[in-house]
């Protein structure tokens, strides 16, 4: 198990291992269990840490992390709510689909906002796939009467649409790319979801709202069941019944 809150925290400060280190006076592979075996800190480094990182303590340590049943959700699971889509850092995006190993997901209708923000994505998923990490992206048919509701839901009109039409043509040069498929679903899309082997974002549509002002979840897998495997679950059911892009 690994510390993605400590992790998530150091990354958005711009602190390094190294930092951290000389700023509590231990050595940077004991910063480094901190996050990858989530070991404990001495009290006083748990309080200093969290002073620098302008962090509660009990944020990125909790005492008593919640035992529950299986199914049941684990408040662990949710590393950080963000009030919108477009509040989530752009290095955040980055450091997930730079550390996914073995799967990427992504269910949405359009998404262009990743290749805007990432001009060396379609490289990236590319190399990715080339090293063995599954790629998976679902995107909405144009034509579909699920995506016209959503544009007549938000007041756009046909721009869902056209949308996802310029999302197909900027995601055409990864067809036939060995471990990439890209498909097209009609269903309603009540959340756009983002994996990245066990790391989740989550972006639930909330109704006239254009999805980049929705609440976003930054979620980690922690066993089985919970929320996590709720959203793995909603994406697996639409892609059994996505068609390809492309023929």
């Amino acid at each position: 198990m690994t510390n993605e809150r400590l992790r998530e925290a150091l990354h958005s400060s711009g602190m390094t291992l190294r930092n951290v280190a000389a700023e509590l006076a231990v050595d940077p592979k004991t910063v480094e269990r901190w996050i990858t075996q989530a070991r404990r800190p001495y009290p006083r480094h748990r309080y200093r840490l969290a002073a620098i990182l302008g962090k509660e303590e009990s944020y990125l340590w909790p005492r008593d992390p919640v035992l529950t049943e299986p199914g049941a959700g684990n408040p662990e699971e949710v590393v950080r709510i963000y009030p919108h889509r477009s509040a989530v850092p752009v290095g955040l995006w980055r450091q997930l689909l730079d550390g996914a190993v073995k799967r990427i997901d992504l269910l949405l209708y359009a998404g262009l906002f990743l290749p805007e923000q990432h001009p060396h994505l379609l490289a990236m998923l590319r190399k990715k796939a080339a090293g063995g990490t599954r790629v998976r992206l679902l995107l909405g048919d144009p034509d579909c009467a699920a995506v016209a509701l959503r544009g007549d839901e938000e007041g756009t009109g046909d721009s869902v649409a056209a949308k996802v039409r310029n999302a197909l043509t900027v995601y055409t040069p990864l067809a036939g790319s060995p471990n990439i498929c890209v498909c097209m679903h009609r269903t309603t899309l009540y959340t756009s979801i983002f994996q990245f082997d066990d790391q989740m974002l989550v972006n639930p549509h909330v109704y006239g709202l254009l999805a980049a002002y929705a609440p976003t979840l930054h979620l980690r897998r922690i066993g089985s069941g919970g929320m996590f495997e709720t959203y793995l679950r909603s994406f697996e059911r639409v892609w059994q019944d996505a068609l390809p892009a492309w023929q």
